[in-house]
């Protein structure tokens, strides 16, 4: 029996992929993309408070629920106020929400491990659950296409780079992108991204 619950709420205008993992009564949220009351409610419904807000990258569409989800769980509002993490490349896009916690490449945070893959963004990184073999990868990975990289900040080398560290992990292991639908490192190994 897998350890985690995980639920995905898709969410905004750029239908983002925000993700809910259960672990007893707390959960993570990764990419709180949008529509917090929508998230609240799934995790009401669920019964757990959030442990830890992870972002995968600081592209709006990725954190515009930040602000209202922090504040719903803030002081006197939760057990504890959640860790708001975010790789340390990007700590500069959460203007009104600052990271509590900022990653680098090798961290772990609750029971993810942390790969840096820019490319997408400087710091835009995966999370990755390796007792279950999962991987949330933001926006650097998805079914058969990776993120762009014509945005400031960039870098089609870089992805390249993260593309190719992805792509040399087990084939089993499971790919909950940012955006889309979910796949297999194996399923992405004879794509042709470029």
């Amino acid at each position: 029996m897998e350890k985690y619950q995980i639920h995905q709420l898709v969410l905004g205008d750029i239908s983002t992929n925000c993700w809910i993992i259960v672990h007893n009564e707390t959960c993570t949220v990764i990419d709180p993309a949008d529509q917090a009351d929508l998230i609240i409610a799934q995790m009401e419904k669920l019964r757990v408070y959030p442990e830890y807000i992870l972002l995968t990258h600081g592209h709006f569409d990725h954190i515009t629920a930040l602000p209202d989800l922090a504040a719903a769980y803030g002081p006197g509002k939760a057990p504890k106020e959640p860790v708001i993490a975010i790789h340390k490349d990007d700590a500069g896009y959460l203007k009104k929400t600052p990271a509590t916690q900022l990653l680098e490449d090798g961290d772990t945070i609750g029971p993810f491990a942390v790969l840096h893959l820019p490319g997408h963004t400087p710091g835009s990184a995966g999370f990755y659950l390796g007792d279950e073999k999962i991987l949330f990868s933001g926006d650097t990975l998805f079914q058969g296409d990776c993120g762009r990289v014509d945005l400031p900040g960039g870098s089609q080398e870089k992805i390249e780079a993260s593309l190719k560290r992805l792509l040399a992990m087990d084939a089993d292991i499971r790919v909950l992108p940012g955006h889309g639908p979910l796949t297999t490192i194996g399923a992405e190994q004879g794509t042709r991204f470029f």
